[in-house]
């Protein structure tokens, strides 16, 4: 079962996720793809991973997060962000196409429980540089291409997760 979690900053969305992991078998991985760049930022980091406990095993991957995908498969696991991993690529002039389609793959391939985190960008003004529209624009197609090789997609607001699909309205 793989599950798309969208919302907002703070919304919620990595404690329903790490909450949905902890409901599956183990052994849990916990990719985390943020970078301490920052004080405040390795300070986020520390307080989630000791918020994650010992129940998940963490894997630092900032950049090549297809290959920790297809290592961690037939493991439960938890992709915590594709938001911060795509600000990645985007910060290391990564090759965007080609890895972008390299983790389409590797969700698609996943055996076992698999939960992305990801941030719904749609919903915000458009940005004033042409670098943040391009960053928003291809963080939107990246969620509607995973919510496609997702069986399940929740949108967190206010710690409440609405369910977006499997959708019964839908034809």
């Amino acid at each position: 079962m793989r599950t798309l979690i969208l919302g907002g900053i703070a919304s919620g969305k990595s404690r329903l996720a790490l909450e949905l992991a902890l409901a599956a078998p183990p052994p849990r991985i916990f990719i985390a793809t943020a970078e301490a760049t920052d004080p405040e930022m390795a300070e986020k980091i520390t307080r989630h991973r000791q918020e994650r406990g010992r129940e998940f095993l963490t894997v630092e991957e900032p950049l090549d997060l297809p290959r920790a995908l297809r290592e961690s498969s037939g493991k439960t696991t938890v992709v915590d962000c594709l938001t911060v991993w795509l600000g990645n690529l985007f910060h290391y002039g990564q090759p965007l196409e080609e890895t972008l389609k390299a983790l389409r793959e590797s969700v698609q391939a996943f055996s076992g429980r698999l939960i992305l985190v990801s941030n719904e960008v749609g919903l915000s003004t458009v940005a004033p540089d042409p670098l943040t529209r391009r960053y928003v624009s291809t963080l939107g197609r990246l969620n509607r291409e995973l919510s496609e090789c997702c069986e399940e997609v929740l949108l967190v607001v206010a710690g409440h997760p609405l369910p977006l699909k499997p959708f019964q309205g839908r034809p």
